[in-house]
């Protein structure tokens, strides 16, 4: 062949005769060889570029680690590469994903499930830029004129000071004096949040008893340990005297004393009030994350209740006083975002022409991509793990971007079945558009429109991480894989024999949160009882926010769990506790010994097992400790045994094993196996006690959180969206889980659009018709197999196309 043409891996022949490839057309591949991040087997695929994958396999089989910390974390690094190490200073620094060979990536857009930011000041309007806009245009239209667009701004506080500043002028040192104002919209009394939190003060401490005698009734803060002595040792108060007979000094430095550095028997400690330590040690903490008696504690002292001065509009007087003809923008974001668009379109003003252009496509986008229903002043942090998804879509809906590759977590999750094939045409849009896209999914019905499928597995953690299918939707049906031969699982309605009686009914009457009306319903109770309907008809507000307290409710919501590298399945469910009392009782020693978080850490890597180096702009190096191999523990505490191991042999167990070994013989811990039945029961029978939650895939977390409040003491469960993230095969078991629920004498309420739990329930209540301000109201009640007979609602629609009747 002549120097001037080459040969591609087609065999094709690149030089410049008629009907030839060029050379650039032959990356139509995206190559991984050699994949081992996280439970990944040194997996190989080959993806097609410019088609539709979906990525499948039981929760927890590699999907996410394959696609997201491997695929997309690669091409993010290589991205950042390409700025100054000035810039990727400010970057986070991100390592090589463990794969031998990448090729053929481009550039890729994540859109994750995770959670948007719980900071209160964090709306669907500040996440999506449609605020910014909107504080531009009442910047310069709306009337009277207040300031820029910060005076709108509920972020930035008005301040303004003034003094005298010397600079150097002509080799003269100059001094002059200057002042500033800024003027910002955020309400000072509430700080941008909408909201003030108060503090029972009578939950903190009994008045009538002194420090010394036990006053505090804080879980945690006992005056036998370092507490006591900080507190005795400050010198603000006496130790003997009842907290009622305090000063108001006294009274004021036990309370809100800002950190004071303190000498305590020459040592050097600090000194601060309970508000201030309370606010930052456990209010800013994920309240699902906390112990039990952590949590109770916070229920019981913590009121939170709307800003009167701006009455929850986060906004200053003279913010909500400017107007665009008769609305402000308070007004503007409480409107359901297919309202706003309408108002904007009404707006015809040559002047902000391009502004108003922009922004009418973004509320387009949000209606396009069903969330028309949401108001641009709803918190973050209350959306779903599927709408906060879907709010991150809104500004990739109208790009122009071509040959790039879109990453999906899972973008049906959440989605009624009349929704999801809105969502399947916005998939095949930005494919037709020429990009890559990579879906993570379970739903048969997206997995359906794929033009290649890789299946993972064949089952989780450690059982998985292999690639047991690759190839089309046929080939996976026709395949012995889990997914094949779940694919075309149809659960069927209940025989009318075999539906529960009811023995009692949860009465809701006049329930109006969010976008209910007036709603009156009477959820059976000793059943297993569905509300369903589509997205954002008022299913959640019903739920949780109408179902009455204090009625032995056990409350499951769709809020992500947080945790460090620290946390871990044994330390999130409370599993760690009977285990650490169990060793401590066998030796004769203290429980902090057994915690790698506590005394018996490591001292070398403080019990994380790895030490960390920081290489600035580099990726940071985890080596594995010397001292302990990774085990987290001094080698003192692995000398003490229980039932024949260590601790951190224990806690390399897998939920199977350690049933087993807790369950019987001389190891027998009841309280320990408790718990370790529930995660069994929730499918979690191959995680072991000690793998970081980072490392959890959503499902799994789903399913982690569950199994903790089947502990929880409470006749009635309420579980909200529980098949998010569950393979088809797992929904069998969920569905196996929910039956033994009931029949134990629970009365079970899921929130759900999957088919298979509405076919399996007893009683479904349909809200809706639609929407927003088109849902909040109740459509249907009654039994499965009445709601597919009638066929009255989109609901029922569905279920008797997907039940085949």
């Amino acid at each position: 062949m002549s120097g001037t043409s080459t040969s591609t891996g087609t065999g094709a022949d690149t030089s410049t005769g008629t009907g030839a490839r060029h050379a650039a057309d032959s990356h139509d591949m995206i190559r991984v060889y050699g994949a081992r991040e996280n439970n990944l087997k040194d997996v190989g695929v080959e993806i097609p570029k410019r088609r539709l994958t979906v990525f499948t396999g039981v929760s927890g089989s590699g999907k996410s680690s394959l696609v997201f910390d491997t695929i997309a974390a690669e091409s993010q690094r290589l991205i950042n590469e390409t700025y100054s190490t000035f810039v990727q200073g400010f970057m986070p620094s991100l390592g090589r994903p463990d794969v031998d060979v990448l090729d053929g990536l481009t550039t890729v857009i994540s859109v994750d499930q995770r959670r948007m930011g719980g900071d209160p000041r964090s709306t669907v309007g500040t996440a999506t830029d449609a605020n910014a806009m909107l504080r531009i245009l009442f910047s310069r239209l709306a009337t009277p004129h207040i300031g820029g667009p910060k005076a709108f701004s509920f972020n930035v506080a008005s301040i303004s000071g003034g003094g005298a500043v010397a600079f150097e002028r002509g080799g003269r040192t100059v001094k002059e004096r200057r002042s500033f104002t800024i003027t910002g919209g955020m309400c000072p009394r509430c700080e941008g949040r909408g909201a003030v939190s108060d503090i029972d003060l009578t939950a903190l401490y009994d008045d009538t008893k002194s420090l010394a005698g036990g006053a505090l009734t804080i879980p945690g803060y006992s005056m036998d340990g370092w507490y006591g002595r900080i507190f005795g040792g400050s010198g603000y108060f006496d130790m003997d005297k009842p907290i009622a007979q305090f000063s108001k000094r006294e009274l004021d430095d036990l309370l809100h004393r800002e950190p004071t550095k303190i000498k305590v028997e020459g040592i050097s400690l600090t000194y601060e009030g309970l508000l201030p330590k309370l606010r930052k040690s456990v209010l800013s903490k994920d309240i699902d994350a906390l112990q039990p008696h952590v949590r109770a504690f916070v229920e019981r002292a913590v009121t939170f209740a709307t800003c009167p001065d701006c009455d929850g509009t986060r906004l200053t007087e003279a913010a909500r006083s400017a107007k665009i003809g008769g609305v402000s923008i308070a007004d503007a974001c409480a409107m359901q975002v297919s309202d706003l668009a309408e108002w904007v379109r009404g707006i015809a003003d040559p002047s902000v022409a391009p502004l108003l252009a922009t922004l009418r496509q973004t509320l387009d986008s949000f209606v396009e991509i069903g969330l028309g229903y949401l108001a641009l002043d709803r918190p973050a942090g209350t959306l779903s793990g599927g709408e906060a998804q879907r709010v991150k879509m809104v500004r990739h809906l109208g790009s122009s971007l071509t040959d790039v590759t879109y990453v999906f977590d899972e973008p049906t999750t959440g989605l009624h079945p009349h929704d999801i094939q809105r969502m399947n045409n916005l998939l095949l849009r930005l494919r037709d558009k020429g990009n890559t896209v990579l879906v993570v999914e379970h739903k048969p019905e997206t997995i359906a429109i794929a033009d290649h499928v890789v299946d993972l597995g064949p089952g989780a953690g450690t059982g998985g991480g292999g690639v047991c299918f690759e190839g089309t939707v046929a080939g996976l049906r026709a395949s012995d894989t889990v997914t094949g031969r779940h694919f075309g699982d149809r659960a069927r309605i209940k025989d009318p024999g075999a539906v529960r009686e009811a023995n009692g009914v949860l009465e809701i009457r006049g329930a109006r949160a969010n976008n209910l009306r007036d709603v009156d319903v009477d959820l059976p109770l000793g059943v297993l009882a569905v509300v369903t309907g589509v997205a954002g008809s008022g299913k959640s507000s019903l739920v949780h926010g109408s179902v009455p307290a204090g009625a032995g409710v056990v409350s499951v919501d769709q809020s992500g769990i947080r945790g460090s590298r620290r946390s871990n399945p044994a330390t999130y469910t409370g599993l760690l506790d009977p285990i650490r009392k169990a060793f401590a009782k066998a030796n004769g020693v203290k429980p902090a010994l057994f915690s790698a978080n506590s005394e018996g850490a490591c001292p070398t890597c403080n019990g994380a097992g790895v030490i960390y180096t920081d290489l600035a702009v580099m990726a940071g190096v985890a080596t594995e400790c010397e001292e302990c191999e990774g085990r987290r523990f001094q080698a003192a505490v692995l000398d003490y045994h229980f039932g024949g191991r260590n601790i951190a042999e224990v806690l390399a167990m897998s939920v199977d094993e350690a049933a087993a070994f807790f369950g019987e013989g001389e190891a027998r811990t009841p309280a320990a196996h408790r718990v370790l039945t529930r995660l069994a029961d929730v499918g979690l029978g191959y995680l072991t006690l000690g793998q970081p939650l980072t490392t959890l895939s959503g499902g799994e977390r789903q399913r982690l959180k569950l199994a903790t409040h089947m502990g929880d003491k409470g006749g009635v469960y309420v579980l909200d969206e529980p098949t998010a993230g569950l393979h088809l095969a797992d929904v069998e078991q969920l569905l196996g889980l929910l039956d033994r629920l009931v029949d134990s004498g629970k009365s079970v309420i899921v929130v759900e659009h999957h088919q298979a739990v509405m076919a399996h329930a007893d009683w479904i209540v349909d809200l809706g018709p639609g929407a927003g301000h088109d849902g909040g109201r109740v459509v249907f009640e009654g039994t499965p197999a009445e709601l597919v007979a009638a066929r009255s609602t989109v609901t029922g629609e569905h279920l008797a196309r997907y039940v085949g009747e």
